[in-house]
């Protein structure tokens, strides 16, 4: 393959938003291959099939540029008066232009716009047409919501979307000094618990932690999941970003379990019970087979709710009036459980998204409707409850979705279906990777209003107090790997970063919650700006940022930042102390021998260098790994950080990490318990006495 792209190649990549070169952790400027960045503009829409197609590819983008005349999307921040660039044919470059606003809510705004006095209105020859740009003014005080701008100049208009939305994002108390526990949902058992957590284990622990002081509780991604013929476990791979995942639902407290003899005979058989004990006892989720047991129950529960009237079968129905996107995700899910392959494989036309009624079974499509209902009132009951207790719930929006799943069958065009969203080759992973979703596609989600990404957010937003959205660069921008390429060969595509962070921040402000950026790694100075520009706050990970023989990372914690540890990608702090995640990437070839040596060391000075610093302070009195952890938490609760999150497996030193990247069969991911019970941790004397004394620093620094 070519590695060095032409200067043509690049002025048209660069019309398509596409880098076509780009500098890697290292500093180095690194060249996709030529065939790649063509590859890549193709899925964008352009015309080309090769590269003696350029010429043509690039006079058509010009042209089409400048006549579509105005920007899809138009933000007027905060309502205030809004300035837009137009690009009109020369004969209108002083007619007088109109516009008509259709709000959100209906109603329509009329007037003459304005042009910007200080603006000089230049002309343009483009493939052999006149054009000039203006800029014009709409003097209108704008609502705050999703608006649609139409310009008349004499007989040629234009129309785009217009944002208007706040500049900065919800924020509730910034002089707050607050602090949270976080740990996934699944490893959160109780001693009621049937083999993993469900949402009912959930609410205890935010109660829990809402005693102890917390005004946060946070796990991983609860999204719908496919745990059966298909199988992806992985929270960061949901079915939908739209719906719940069902495993999580506590049986035992769902309203048809009462009336229903049939479904309790199920939960009080012997079978039933030595199955939940033997999947109770086990150390790790075993998401197949619990998921098989509890669906058992659940279809005999769905069944009884169907067989007469009631008002809970009123209010089912409600509830399939008013989520008709709901029935349509039952009936995928019941269709792929017929098919028992991907919708990629499927006869047209259900491939193609359209399924009738004897596409599928009708029992299973009603199962999976009542699940999501009885999700929605579980979630809905946990959102109550954190608000109760004082502890908002810290939901995790991931980047991308299964692309076997729902939304991508849907929403075909929303995402660029031949191309796998990745990074570049780092020190860790030196062959790149490739995280097997397809990436949103910039022209399609415009094309829908941004409909698509405006209600998964709704979806998590409706029960958070705030939201980590995974991978925040991927607004500015994401590594798109073409099918048949190497994860080495993927290309940068930038993604209109404005608009996302204004639907952020409208959305935040409607549902008074607070937004995340997860910032790690090599991120531009321009996306920590603009997460600083709109009050998103950055997240600062402890184990990051420990230099040996140096404080400075230790030191400067930011007070925007989400404060932490560690992460659930990280080793635990009890594995980062012992090094135990260094023998593990030796193991797995992550490191090479030659350099095990010197990564030991380098650890070993880290940890040295960390004691200094918390004893220099007055933090730190003995060096146990109990007492490390308590200093290095104290030092951050008394810092300026917007938020300490607090990994609960730390508190008793957990060694096992619950998700080794780059692994799949290798490492149990995503289904490791925590080693002690709700009940039993509510008993732990050293896990109190550490939250205890967190909450003292956190009030007494305020």
């Amino acid at each position: 393959m070519n590695p060095v792209p032409n200067k043509l190649l690049r002025t048209v990549a660069r019309l398509y938003n596409v880098q076509s070169v780009y500098r890697d952790m290292f500093g180095r400027l690194i060249e996709p291959p030529a065939e790649a960045i063509l590859r890549v503009i193709q899925l964008l829409g352009a015309p080309v099939e090769r590269m003696e197609d350029l010429p043509d590819v690039l006079r058509e983008r010009r042209q089409s540029l400048w006549r579509r005349g105005i920007g899809g999307v138009n933000i007027a921040w905060d309502g205030s008066l809004l300035g837009l660039t137009v690009r009109l044919p020369i004969q209108y470059a002083e007619t007088a232009a109109n516009y008509q606003v259709r709000l959100e809510s209906g109603a329509v705004l009329n007037g003459r716009c304005q042009d910007q006095v200080s603006a000089t209105i230049t002309e343009h020859r483009i493939e052999g047409a006149r054009y000039v740009q203006r800029r014009l003014l709409l003097p209108e005080k704008l609502p705050l919501g999703y608006h649609k701008l139409g310009l008349e100049i004499s007989d040629f208009k234009l129309e785009s979307h217009l944002f208007a939305a706040p500049r900065h994002a919800f924020t509730a108390d910034s002089s707050a000094k607050r602090w949270g526990l976080f740990c996934p949902l699944y490893g959160l058992v109780s001693e009621k618990s049937d083999g993993a957590g469900n949402f009912s284990d959930f609410g205890t622990f935010v109660e829990f932690a809402g005693g102890m002081g917390a005004t946060t509780v946070g796990t991983l991604p609860l999204l719908a999941a496919f745990l059966d013929r298909l199988f992806e476990p992985s929270p960061y791979a949901p079915v939908s970003r739209l719906f719940w995942n069902e495993f999580y639902l506590d049986v035992s407290k769902i309203p048809e379990l009462e009336n229903s003899p049939v479904a309790q005979a199920i939960v009080s058989s012997a079978d039933y019970a030595a199955a939940t004990e033997r999947l109770a006892g086990e150390p790790f989720v075993n998401y197949r087979e619990l998921m098989a047991l509890k669906r058992h129950a659940l279809e005999e529960l769905a069944r009884s709710l169907l067989q007469g009237p009631s008002e809970r079968r009123t209010s089912f129905r409600h509830f399939t009036e008013t989520h008709p996107d709901a029935e349509d995700y039952a009936a995928f899910r019941a269709k792929v459980e017929r098919e028992e392959k991907p919708w990629g494989s499927w006869p047209v036309p259900s491939r193609d998204g359209r399924l009738s009624a004897g596409d599928y079974d009708e029992a299973v499509k009603q199962y999976h409707l009542y699940v999501q209902w009885q999700a929605e009132e579980q979630m809905e009951a946990l959102g109550k409850s954190s608000k109760a207790s004082g502890a908002a719930l810290y939901l995790d929006f991931p980047l991308g979705v299964n692309r076997d799943g729902y939304d991508v069958w849907r929403e075909r065009d929303v995402f660029a279906v031949e191309a796998s969203g990745g990074a570049p080759p780092d020190e860790f992973f030196t062959k790149g990777q490739d995280w097997g979703f397809p990436p949103l596609h910039p022209k399609g989600i415009e094309s829908q209003d941004y409909r698509y990404y405006v209600r998964c957010l709704r979806h998590h937003l409706k029960y958070s107090g705030m939201l980590r959205l995974d991978h925040v660069m991927g607004l500015h921008r994401l590594y798109w790997i073409p099918r048949g390429f190497a994860a080495t060969e993927g290309v940068y595509v930038r993604y209109p970063a404005e608009t996302f962070y204004a639907i952020l921040s409208l959305e935040s402000h409607r549902y008074q919650a607070e937004i995340v950026g997860e910032n790690l790694g090599t991120v531009p100075a321009h996306v920590n700006a603009a997460l600083a520009e709109h009050n998103i706050h950055g997240m600062y990970v402890g184990q990051f940022n420990v230099a040996p023989g140096a404080t400075e990372g230790l030191e400067r914690i930011g007070a925007e930042n989400v404060a932490s540890l560690n992460t659930h990608d990280t080793p635990t702090f009890a594995g980062f102390w012992s090094g135990s995640d260094i023998e593990d990437r030796a193991e797995l070839g992550l490191i090479k021998n030659s350099q095990l040596e010197e990564t030991r060391e380098h650890r070993a000075r880290q940890c040295e260098t960390l004691i200094a610093y918390l004893k220099s302070l007055g933090w730190l009195h003995e060096t146990t790994p109990a007492a490390v952890l308590k200093a290095w938490l104290s030092h951050i609760a008394a810092t300026d950080a917007w938020l300490l999150l607090v990994n609960l497996e730390d508190l008793w030193l957990e060694p096992q990490q619950q998700n080794v990247p780059g692994t799949w069969q290798e490492r149990p991911n995503w289904r490791h318990k925590a080693r002690f019970s709700l009940e039993q941790i509510q008993r732990l004397g050293a896990v109190i006495e550490t939250l205890k004394s967190i909450d003292e620093i956190r009030k007494r620094s305020r």
